[in-house]
């Protein structure tokens, strides 16, 4: 597996001068130029070394380039590359007179209007329990048609170097570090990846936060950064519980399955609302409770609930983390059909 470390310095297409507000190397082949919104230029070489291209039979001026398959006028080792706002950015390639590739990058263009290179409100990382898997999801220009280009997630920690390699599928990221050991795997849904921190142990106190930086390509060769600084502990938000009627006026419901054991160490909190309405064709029972009185409820087994509202029609419930101020489940519901006994009618 071959190794792409996120502090490599070189490309086979070198710059050698600079008009945008600056540029760095993402992955060999992977050029990311910082603008401003303003026009500029800016150099590429095919070789580096231009006597190269004579072990090749290629004369300078035989070398021509080609930005997305559709070749170019310019020719030369050397191609003017022009950005303006966000333009400019592609696949350029640069081949001898007969065809054959010589060289290629990718040019990806990154806006400066924020004077910063994340958007920290654009990632949301969630975990369902405290294993040490989260996933994290993302909105952006990406949503249109974007791939991942980079992940790099770690422990923060001064001490320790983080280095993180991809599969040949390009799909499955890992990044060790001494603190850490988190793969990460790009879902189907491109907007969505799963991470599993190897070493962390629920057991402990954390002492590092996580952070995690997602690079998204965009069909436009546009690069957005999505970051995050968190604790597991902090994100931990419990899947739904089940609910079940014990008899007309009695419920009950039991830890997500997917939630850590002992639940004596894990407990979990839970909050209930009786709802004297319910609407027989709708989906979700419990969007905004907020202005509905509800009861806190602490158990470490299974819980048993008497609705004390005699004309109680639904009930919800959900759960949080009882030692940790992570989020909400959300809500999950049960119809009563207390309603009233259908009166006989008198011929």
């Amino acid at each position: 597996m071959k190794l792409f470390i996120f502090s490599i310095v070189c490309v086979f297409l070198q710059v050698s001068h600079q008009n945008p507000t600056g540029n760095w190397t993402l992955l060999p082949h992977i050029l990311v130029v910082e603008v401003d919104g303003s026009w500029g230029q800016m150099p590429l070489r095919c070789l580096e070394q231009p006597e190269e291209l004579l072990k090749r039979d290629t004369k300078i001026e035989d070398v021509f380039w080609r930005k997305n398959g559709d070749e170019e006028e310019q020719t030369g080792n050397t191609y003017m590359l022009e950005v303006e706002e966000s333009l400019g950015g592609g696949n350029y390639t640069c081949h001898s007179k007969d065809g054959s590739l010589l060289n290629h990058t990718v040019v990806l263009i990154q806006e400066n209007e924020n004077n910063g290179r994340s958007y920290e409100d654009n990632l949301k990382c969630s975990a369902t329990n405290h294993s040490g898997e989260f996933f994290c999801s993302w909105t952006g220009l990406s949503v249109l048609d974007g791939k991942v280009a980079f992940i790099k997630a770690r422990r923060v920690s001064d001490n320790y170097e983080t280095q993180c390699s991809v599969d040949k599928s390009g799909r499955r990221w890992k990044c060790s570090s001494g603190q850490s050991n988190l793969i990460c795997s790009v879902n189907d849904t491109k907007e969505e990846i799963l991470c599993l921190d190897e070493q962390h142990c629920p057991f402990t106190e954390e002492s590092q936060h996580i952070y995690i930086t997602v690079y998204v390509w965009t069909e436009l060769f546009l690069l957005e950064i999505y970051s995050k600084l968190f604790f597991l502990s902090e994100i931990v938000k419990p899947d739904m519980v089940k609910i079940s009627k014990v008899n007309n006026t009695t419920i009950q419901w039991s830890y997500p399955s997917s939630w850590n054991s002992p639940y004596s160490y894990f407990p979990l909190s839970f909050e209930i609302a009786q709802l004297k309405r319910g609407c027989k064709r709708c989906e979700d029972l419990c969007p905004d409770l907020k202005s509905i009185e509800t009861l806190m409820f602490k158990s470490t087994d299974v819980c048993q609930f008497t609705v004390s509202q005699r004309k109680t029609r639904v009930v919800c419930v959900r759960a949080k983390d009882a030692l940790c101020n992570s989020p909400w489940s959300e809500w999950s519901h049960i119809r009563m059909n207390r309603g009233r006994k259908k009166k006989n009618n008198k011929v």
